[in-house]
């Protein structure tokens, strides 16, 4: 008898996973799906990371195709003609991170070399050949290629000491068995999520030669030089962002542009406002540098904004002041006249081209990322010499595939999901038009309907609740939605003020007041879905993840209108939350303005727990292990707070997941998503 691959390991308190699995029919899963199921996320593929050569001709990109003997996805990089769509594999298992020298013919990657360790490659165009040039200790980050062709900058992290009391460990006997040695730690940032406990060192500049040899160390300090760089156009100078302010480790907001000489490895700030600039791109000709920055006041939320100067960090100007949208990698056009980046907008990633006078011109849009569990805005793109922008794009129906335009139609080059889609009904994704009962605001929202969709029919609703809080949906990809979807639920997800793509003011409507009306936004949705006709109004369910996890439990701590709730990772208590979140050094500052100890009143106003007292609905807690973004106390909290009220409640913990990884392994999303459906299952009653 065949097991199922439905229900996979996840460790419950209060449950079993047997006593919230729904009955399934025997030998299911024998009889091929015609809508998307669980074993189908297993075989799932998308492109990253889209590197069209400077000529045009060809991209290279990394494909992640789904494993299901590995639990993840086999990561390599291949070759598309641009103007045939032929692609070839370039051959090396494991491969990424392309990037294509300034004339063509030859690609530098990162892959596996001696004993495992991830090493910087070359391939020859012209022959197929392959080398190593580097055999470092460590894996090697941003790569990029001297416009000389001469020499590759990249980044790698550097091991260090670490604190030390200055005690002498007593020696022990040979053959004891002791248990391992004190840890001391002494850093500000000592932990990061998906890392843990970070090991003493910093991430550093190296250059090495093009054809091969030692690499140099071109930056030292206790400093984190882990930004994208970026070479001048003599060859001789190398840019990148860095935080090397007296106290970077409490001021992590406030990082600058720096020009490291490769020579001699002598520093020169360029920029020197409070506030990130980072992200530097070199013009052509040489003379100017663009980046991306703002001035930090403080709020919640600030668009980054793209900025110009001079060469030798002089005549610092914003270009586009009137975007309100948040801009990143930014790259110029060949003639040096504009540079092109990217931006979320409504929901939607775009490609722009923006005039050193200011004026933005579209040029592609409909970009996807590779967060392919929920449908988060995001995606990659470069840019050939001719201006083809290559990029990553999706739909509702689709994850990220390669994508080429040039002021013309987007042309997709790839369909790497066309036979496991083929003879499959989707879900339907269309827009759900929102006005929020909290003074009148536009809020944008998506329905996702079943396969089999009648509308004569009333089905069970799931929203579905983004987090961040500084974050956006968009119409791209949703695992989880398209299975809620194949389940039988409508599913409707929204940007609920304080999401980004709407400009400063939409995203800081919450500024100091989260969660706030965001909750009002929601339960809007909420009613716009009923008021299709398509939606049982006594059979309404909720979950979200983080910011939407928190959002979850504020939500039924304010009504009792769903009949059960998944909290996924959540903030349950923020005066806990900001002293055990990876990122403690920044949240209370940017986020409430004063410390717990400063303003204890405000902290709990703010906190799901302080409702608690008011759930009377039936609430999962769902949380990773290994989370160290809103840790597994917060989730282990709200959960003993329900069973000393005697809400029905369980706790789900997902073994070894970091917060941002918390769906990498396709078993545990698989899981995860079951145990949901199980949980509202439970509660769901007959529909109309």
């Amino acid at each position: 008898m065949k097991r199922r691959v439905l229900l996979l390991p996840l460790l419950l308190c209060g449950a079993s996973v047997a006593s919230l699995a729904p009955a399934q029919p025997a030998h299911a899963e024998d009889a091929p799906s015609r809508t998307f199921s669980p074993r189908d996320v297993f075989a799932l593929a998308q492109a990253s990371d889209v590197q069209i050569s400077p000529d045009g001709k060809r991209i290279a990109y990394t494909r992640a195709t789904g494993d299901i003997m590995i639990d993840g996805d086999r990561r390599d990089i291949w070759l598309v003609d641009t103007t045939t769509g032929r692609q070839q594999p370039l051959g090396v298992a494991g491969s990424s991170r392309p990037r294509w020298s300034p004339d063509s013919t030859r690609l530098a990657f990162v892959a596996s070399g001696a004993g495992g360790r991830a090493q910087i490659f070359v391939h020859w165009m012209a022959s197929g050949a392959n080398a190593a040039l580097t055999d470092v200790p460590e894996a090697p980050s941003d790569i990029a290629w001297s416009p000389d062709q001469a020499s590759i900058g990249f980044t790698m992290f550097v091991p260090g000491n670490g604190a030390s009391l200055g005690h002498v460990a007593l020696a022990k006997p040979e053959g004891a068995q002791w248990a391992e040695p004190i840890k001391v730690i002494g850093r500000v940032n000592f932990r990061a999520d998906g890392a843990g406990y970070l090991r003493p060192g910093y991430n550093h500049l190296f250059v090495v030669s093009a054809d091969g040899g030692a690499p140099r160390q071109l930056t030292f300090g206790a400093f984190d030089d882990g930004g994208s760089l970026a070479w001048a156009a003599d060859s001789r100078h190398l840019l990148i962002g860095s935080n090397r302010g007296k106290d970077w480790e409490r001021d992590p907001n406030n990082s600058d542009i720096f020009s490291v000489d490769v020579a001699s490895g002598a520093l020169r700030q360029l920029t020197t406002r409070q506030g990130p600039d980072e992200q530097p791109a070199v013009s052509p000709d040489g003379r100017l540098v663009a980046y991306v920055g703002f001035d930090d006041k403080l709020l919640g939320y600030q668009n980054h904004q793209l900025s110009i100067m001079n060469a030798d960090g002089t005549g610092t100007h914003v270009v586009a002041a009137g975007l309100d949208r948040d801009v990143g990698d930014p790259h110029w056009a060949a003639d040096g006249r504009s540079v092109f980046v990217s931006y979320a907008d409504h929901g939607v990633t775009r490609v722009a081209r923006i005039g050193l006078d200011g004026r933005v011109l579209p040029v592609a849009q409909g970009l996807a990322g590779g967060e392919l569990d929920r449908p988060y805005s995001g995606g990659s793109y470069s840019v050939a010499r001719d201006g083809t922008v290559a990029f990553t794009a999706g739909d509702p129906t689709r994850p990220p595939e390669v994508a080429v335009t040039r002021g013309a139609a987007t042309r997709r080059l790839t369909e790497l999901n066309r036979e496991l889609f083929a003879g499959k009904a989707l879900g339907a994704v269309a827009p759900l038009p929102v006005t929020s009962s909290a003074g009148g605001l536009a809020i944008d929202a998506w329905m996702v309907t079943p396969p089999d969709f009648d509308p004569a029919r009333k089905y069970p609703l799931i929203l579905e609740i983004h987090g961040g809080p500084f974050a956006s949906y968009g119409p791209v990809w949703s695992t989880d939605d398209q299975l809620y979807a194949a389940a039988g639920y409508v599913v409707v997800y929204a940007n609920p003020r304080g999401s980004t793509s709407y400009g400063e003011g939409f995203a800081n409507r919450i500024h100091h007041d989260y969660p706030s009306q965001d909750y009002d936004d929601l339960m809007s949705v909420v009613d716009a879905a009923i008021a299709t006709g398509h939606v049982d109004p006594a059979n309404l369910f909720v979950t979200g993840g983080s910011g939407g996890g928190l959002l979850t439990a504020w939500i039924v701590g304010k009504t009792d209108r769903f009949k059960a709730a998944v909290t996924q990772k959540p903030v349950i208590n923020w005066t806990s939350e900001v002293l055990t979140t990876d990122g403690y050094s920044s949240m209370a500052r940017y986020w409430f303005g004063k410390m717990p100890w400063e303003d204890p009143e405000q902290y709990w106003r703010r906190s799901p727990l302080s409702l608690v007292g008011n759930v009377k609905t039936p609430t999962a807690v769902m949380v990773g292990e290994e989370d160290h973004r809103t840790p597994p106390s917060e989730a282990e909290q709200y959960y003993a707070a329900l069973q000393l009220r005697s809400v029905p409640s369980v706790l789900i913990r997902v073994p070894g997941a970091s917060h941002g990884g918390f769906a990498d392994r396709p078993s545990q999303l698989i899981g995860e998503n079951a145990a949901i459906l199980a949980w509202f299952e439970r509660y769901r009653g007959m529909t109309k």
